[in-house]
Order: structure tokens, then C-alpha cells, then sequence
């Protein structure tokens, strides 16, 4: 927000004034910005490689000055100077200003946020210098307001509040206000401490337009803090200007209201949102039901949590726990029991949210008053609890199945529990699991083992592996496809051709069916090692048997037939892969466009140059934004 045209003490911008270069160093500047301009498709690593012993950091700001209309050109130069030394900070705010003015905001982002990074900073002449650098080159270089608004978030976001003050101060007195937005985020991290609070109250106070938003921010903190007067005086204030409280606004006075007792004032709150056409949340109806629980008031619980399913708004553990308990404290077993079964297929999602002790006290708690659960709802819940990363828990809980609910643990609760210690690599855990398994009679699957294969492959025990699928064959448990790949694939990565070549046939022996897979695999594996024989005929082989290759199997085959100069081979597999919608990589369009650009076809080669740039380049960018 700009209030220059509002105020006659407003100071202006500085104008920009560099270090004038030399004859010497301006005719250097003039070289080599003439040359990255013109070579502007080359690395600049190897065009600037003759200048590198006699460029200053000063050069890089004259430079600058010749492309700051070319923003690619510029972050490319900039990436080339930082690579040799540190650059001046005047230089990184030219580049954040220019940044800010090609509205390539996350970048901006990114460079400012990686200047707080470094270590030992002086975090307070630091700020000082920062802020009068990017006031310094912001008339000349961008006169973009954003910029501002993007160094104060990122004060924001790494705690330096005192200096995001100070910052917001400053602009002031330069006729600028920040967003709305950022002062939203600024007032947000200083509620969250009492002493903040006082410093949020007073840039509330003197910000000129503030939104719902913000307005919500304060009467959050307001009714946490038991100031439920100051609150309602603020929602007043919000109608006199014509703004509507949203709900979240709603949500805190509701919540203040159940938590002093006040059940009956905190539903005439929330018929007063739905009036207005406000959606309460999740935690403002339990929140809700759970008071009327606690007043043994069942109609009322009734009444709100069917209205919770109307309305779409999914329970969660913390409100079954609380209408369960508030059932069973009332002595109403049948109703607890019903609503018991109904939050059954609500345990995995509950475990993914975090509700992990809720949901082990509610089966504890069922159990005491008689509600018996079964497996399956402990192995829902184990099986949240491991795609959680609670992998601690999930063995508490199989512990406690046979402990407290006198159940065992079956294939899918031990599986589920190996599957997880294998992905974090813990297999001494995994291979314990398996063991117990035996110990306690549990019938082994399949499926157990290829969890087990793939966890001893992702590790890199390869001889483990080896020896668990000996064992699968003694006890007449047929592997899979599944179960050979993963060893195949790892011994292809350790170029061990031989080994994988055994498995492979051990696998056709046990009457197994390669797939798809399996000779992506082995095409890779044996281009890996130069035998293009080989990975030709498997070719040939899976193609008979109507299989695909994979974009990265093409590639292998392309580079392997190329560097052994089947050239026609080559091209034939690379016509062949563009002709099923596949990307090659860099490496291959550079190989063929080299070689149609030899032979003379430059259509072929500025079509090929084209699909380059759209499908190795452009996507690339887009992936990355």
C-alpha cells in the first residue's frame, strides 16, 4: 500500500549510484557481457573460463547493468558468480529486486531466506545492512513493493519479530504499508506468546485496513486468553465496517464459551453462525458434545452428532471417545456399543491424524465396560499407526491385543509391522517379527516374505535375501515373480550379471513366469555391463510376449547400442520409443540431434531441438515449480 500521495514528511526512495568502472574495467565488463549475450546457449562455465582469474566482485554489479533485462541470463550469472566467491550484498539484493520485478517470487524467497541461513551471523547489523541495500536498489533495479513484503515474511518466519517491527516501521517513513497478508503472518507469530501479544495489539491498532483475518487473529488470542469482552467489542467493530466473522471466529468463541461451562450460550453461538451461513468444524461440535456428555444430557448429544452426519462433517476418535464415554457414564450400553461399531472403519484415517493415545484409551475403555472389539479393529488401527511413522506405538498396541483384549495378533498385524521396520531399514526388527510368527504357530503368506525381500534388497543384504528365499523353497512356500525381482534388481545394480542370471533361471526352474518387470530389469541390468547381445535378444523376447519396455530401459539400450556404434539400432529404438509417447533423457536427444545435424538434416535436427527444449527443459521447470 502506497501513502505517499496521504502525507507531505514521506521520504523518497534513493536513487542508485554505483562505482563507476575504469577504462580497463569497463572494456572488461563490455567483453564479457557481450559474450554470455551472444553464447548465451553455451555453458558459461567453459565460455568464461579465461576471465575467471581477473573478475571482482565489482564487476559483476557493472554487468548486471548491461543484462538486467534478461532475467534468465542474470540468475545464470549470478549462479556463476557464487560459485567463485561470495557475493556483495548489494549484488544479491539487485538480483532479488529484479527477481521480484520478473514476479518469479519463489525464487525471491529463496535468496533471501538463504542469506539467514549462513551461520554465525550478525543477526542485528546483518538486518541493518539488508534493509538499506534492498531500500538502496529498489527505485533503479525493480520498484516492485512485493519485494518488501517477502523480506519482512521471511523475518517473520525465521523469529527475527523484533526486526520484522523495526522493518515494517521503516517503510513507513518511505509512504509504504506492506500487505494485508503479511501483517496477518506477523500477527499470528507474535500472538503466540503473551509478550507478542502486546505488540500485536499495537501494529493492529495502527494498521490503516485490516481484514477478516486479522480481525480473527486477535479475537483468537483474545478468547485463549480469557478476554472474552475485548472479543465480542472487536466482532462489534467488524459489523460497524461492514465485515462478516468468519468461522473460525465463531469456532473461538464457541470453544471459550464450552470451556467455562457456558453449553448453552456457546449453541446459541452456533445457530447464530449457521444463520449466517457459516459451517461450523469438526472440533466445534465435539467440543459441543462433548460438554452435553459430561451434563449426562443425551438428547442433546443425539441431536448435534446426527447433525454432525447431515451436515457431512466427518467424527473423528475424539468424538466417539467423548459420546461413548458420556453413554457409558449414563449407564446407556446398548447406544455405546452401536456407536462403538460405527467408529470401527474410522480407525485408520483417526491413527493417520494423530489421534493414536485416543484411539488406544477408547479400546481400553471399551473393554472395561465390556465392548469387545476384534483383529480387525486393532490391525485398522496398527496399520494407521505404521503409515504414520508411529511405528513404537503399533508394537505397543500388538502387545497390548493379548494383554488387555486376550486376542492374537495374526499375518496381517505381524506383516503390517515388518512391512514398516523394513522401510525404515531397521531389519533385525523386521526378521524378530518373523520369528515370533514361527514361535507362535501364525500361518506365513507369501506376502510376508516379499515384504521381508524387498526390506533385506532396499539394505543392501543381499546374501540374507539369498538365504530367506532358500528357506521359502524347504518349507514349500512358493515365492512370486515379485519375490526374485527385488534380487535380481539389486545384483544388476552391483553389476554381478552372473548371480542375477542364476536367479533368474531359478526362478523359470520353480515354473515362475518372468513379467514385465522382470525384463525391464535384465535389459538394464546386462547394458549396465556392456553385454548388448544379451539385452538385445531379451528384447526381442519381451516384445514377443507383448511386454514394454520402460522409458529407462529404452535409454539403457539406446546408450549401450550407440557407444558400441550400432548406430541403426539405436536410432531404431530411439524412433520406436517417441512413437510410444516416451521421453528420452538429455543424454540420448543430444547423441541423435549431433548425429542428424552431421548428416545435414536440419529439419529433423531443429524438430529434435524443439522436442528437446518442450519435453527435457520446459517439463523439467514446471516439475520443479
Amino acid at each position: 500500500m502506497d501513502l505517499s500521495s496521504s502525507s507531505t514528511n514521506i521520504r523518497p526512495f534513493p536513487d542508485y549510484s554505483p562505482k563507476k568502472p575504469t577504462i580497463r574495467d569497463a572494456e572488461f565488463v563490455h567483453h564479457i557481457s557481450t559474450t554470455i549475450k551472444l553464447r548465451r546457449s553455451e555453458s558459461l562455465r567453459r565460455i568464461l573460463k579465461s576471465y575467471e582469474s581477473k573478475f571482482r566482485p565489482d564487476h559483476l554489479i557493472w554487468i548486471f547493468m548491461s543484462i538486467k533485462h534478461d532475467y534468465k541470463l542474470v540468475l545464470d550469472f549470478f549462479d556463476w558468480a557464487c560459485l567463485r566467491r561470495e557475493p556483495s550484498l548489494e549484488a544479491r539484493c539487485i538480483v532479488v529486486q529484479i527477481a521480484t520485478a520478473s514476479k518469479d517470487l519463489k525464487m525471491v524467497h529463496g535468496l533471501i531466506r538463504e542469506f539467514w541461513e549462513k551461520p554465525n551471523l550478525d543477526v542485528s547489523l546483518s538486518f541493518t545492512n539488508f534493509a538499506e541495500k534492498l531500500i538502496y536498489t529498489y527505485k533503479d533495479w525493480g520498484s516492485d513493493p512485493h519485494v518488501f513484503d517477502i523480506f519482512f515474511q521471511v523475518l517473520v518466519e525465521t523469529g527475527m519479530l523484533n526486526e520484522a517491527r523495526n522493518f515494517f516501521d521503516k517503510l513507513l517513513t518511505y509512504g509504504l504499508v506492506l500487505s494485508v497478508d503479511s501483517c496477518n503472518l506477523f500477527l499470528s507469530h507474535l500472538s503466540r506468546s503473551f509478550d507478542g501479544f502486546e505488540m500485536a495489539i499495537k501494529v493492529f491498532n495502527e494498521y490503516p485496513e485490516v481484514d477478516v483475518v486479522t480481525y480473527s487473529t486477535i479475537i483468537s488470542k483474545y478468547c485463549h486468553i480469557g478476554e472474552l469482552q475485548k472479543a465480542l467489542g472487536l466482532i462489534g467493530e467488524m459489523e460497524v465496517k461492514g465485515l462478516k466473522p468468519n468461522p473460525y471466529i465463531c469456532n473461538s468463541i464457541i470453544l471459550f464459551l464450552c470451556k467455562n461451562g457456558k453449553l448453552y450460550e456457546a449453541e446459541k453461538v452456533l445457530r447464530e453462525m449457521m444463520m449466517q451461513g457459516l459451517v461450523p468444524d469438526n472440533v466445534v461440535y465435539t467440543t459441543l458434545i462433548d460438554g452435553y456428555c459430561k451434563l449426562s444430557n443425551v438428547p442433546a448429544v443425539y441431536l448435534l452428532f446426527d447433525e454432525m452426519r447431515v451436515r457431512k462433517i466427518i467424527p473423528d476418535f475424539v468424538t466417539y471417545t467423548a459420546i461413548i464415554h458420556g453413554f457409558c457414564k449414563a449407564g446407556k450400553m446398548t447406544e455405546a456399543d452401536n456407536i462403538f461399531h460405527e467408529m470401527e472403519g474410522a480407525c485408520p484415517k483417526c491413527c493417520q491424524q494423530g489421534e493414536v493415545d485416543i484411539a488406544i484409551d477408547l479400546l481400553q475403555e471399551m473393554h472395561s465396560n465390556g465392548l469387545h472389539s476384534n483383529v480387525c479393529t486393532y490391525n485398522s488401527i496398527v496399520n494407521g499407526l505404521c503409515k504414520s511413522g508411529n511405528i513404537v506405538q503399533a508394537q505397543k498396541l500388538k502387545e497390548k491385543m493379548e494383554e488387555v483384549a486376550g486376542m492374537h495378533p495374526d499375518s496381517f498385524t505381524y506383516t503390517t509391522l515388518m512391512d514398516a521396520y523394513c522401510k525404515i531399514r531397521e531389519m533385525d526388527k523386521a526378521y524378530m517379527l518373523l520369528q515370533e510368527m514361527l514361535d507362535k504357530g501364525c500361518k506365513l503368506t507369501v506376502v510376508a516374505f516379499i515384504v521381508l525381500m524387498n526390506g533385506f534388497c532396499m539394505s543392501g543384504m543381499l546374501e540374507d535375501g539369498e538365504r530367506l528365499l532358500e528357506w521359502m523353497l524347504e518349507k514349500g512356500i512358493m515365492p512370486n515373480t515379485t519375490t526374485y525381482n527385488s534380487l535380481m534388481k539389486l545384483y544388476c545394480i552391483r553389476n554381478n550379471m552372473r548371480a542375477t542370471t542364476e536367479i533368474y533361471r531359478g526362478m523359470c526352474a520353480q515354473g515362475l513366469i518372468p513379467d514385465n518387470n522382470t525384463y525391464n530389469i535384465l535389459i538394464k541390468g546386462h547394458c549396465k555391463a556392456r553385454d548388448m547381445k544379451t539385452a538385445g535378444f531379451l528384447h526381442e523376447e519381451m516384445v514377443a510376449k507383448g511386454f514394454l519396455l520402460t522409458a529407462s530401459s529404452y535409454n539403457a539400450l539406446i546408450k549401450g547400442f550407440y557407444k558400441r556404434k550400432k548406430f541403426a539400432e539405436a536410432r531404431e529404438l530411439f524412433e520406436e520409443m517417441r512413437g510410444q509417447g516416451l521421453i528420452a533423457d538429455r543424454e540420448i536427444y543430444n547423441l541423435f540431434v549431433d548425429m542428424i545435424y552431421k548428416e545435414g538434416n536440419m529439419e529433423v535436427t531443429l524438430d529434435l531441438c524443439d522436442e528437446v527444449i518442450e519435453n527435457c527443459l520446459v517439463r523439467s521447470k514446471n516439475k520443479d515449480m
